[in-house]
Parts: structure tokens; C-alpha cells; sequence
């Protein structure tokens, strides 16, 4: 089982940036895609934008693309997104996922192994 830890998260206004990082404690993760999901009270789980074994990037929507990054280092076992100019409805608890395929899904039922998540608040 794959261990992950999100960190990045917090309280920002509205048009803040944040970097959101996720560390996993197995090796040989570069065959494995990795990926960004979210989860706002009361919604269910959506997919953010994930990165395949080469690097490649999916993104959920074409909106989010517009204003997140994601990105992993397969050397330091690493996921990352970065978000620009937040929006009040981008809070949410965002949460890294490890799928043991080469290639992203956007169902949060393709992903085995999740992190605890970290809470970005977004304030208008």
C-alpha cells in the first residue's frame, strides 16, 4: 500500500495562489499515475487534473486547467498542483490518489490508494 501526504493547504482570499504538494513513500512510482481530486461539503468527490507515468497531464475541466498546474517528480516521489487565482468555490478538501496504471482516470473508484487530504478555504 502506497502512503501519501498532502501538505499545502490553508486560508487565502479570493485571487491567492497556492501550491499543493503530495509525497509518497513508495519507490518505483513512475510507472503509477497520480492524481488531484476534490471534495467540498455536501458534493461528491471531483477529479482535478492528474499526471501518467510519463508526466502527461488530464485536467477535470477545461477551467481548471486555465488556472491549475499539475505536476510530479518521479525522482522525489512527488505530485503537485498549483492554483492560481482562487475562487470561493474551490474550497474543498483536496486529496492525492496513486492508480497502479500507467494512464489517469477521472473516477475516483480507479484510485487505490488515497492521502488524508488538506483543507483549502478560499474567502471572498
Amino acid at each position: 500500500q502506497v502512503q501519501l501526504m498532502e501538505t499545502g493547504g490553508g486560508l487565502v482570499q479570493a485571487g491567492d495562489s497556492l501550491r499543493l504538494s503530495c509525497a509518497a513513500s513508495t519507490l518505483g512510482l513512475n510507472t503509477y499515475a497520480m492524481a488531484w481530486f476534490r471534495q467540498a461539503p455536501g458534493k461528491q468527490r471531483e477529479f482535478v487534473g492528474g499526471a501518467n507515468w510519463s508526466g502527461d497531464v488530464t485536467y477535470g475541466t477545461d477551467s481548471l486547467q486555465e488556472r491549475f498546474t499539475v505536476s510530479r517528480d518521479n525522482v522525489k516521489n512527488m505530485l503537485y498542483l498549483q492554483m492560481n487565482n482562487l475562487k470561493p468555490e474551490d474550497t474543498a478538501v483536496y486529496y492525492c490518489a496513486v492508480r497502479r496504471s500507467l494512464q489517469v482516470a477521472g473516477r475516483a473508484s480507479a484510485y487505490a490508494d488515497w492521502g488524508q487530504g488538506t483543507q483549502v478555504t478560499v474567502s471572498s
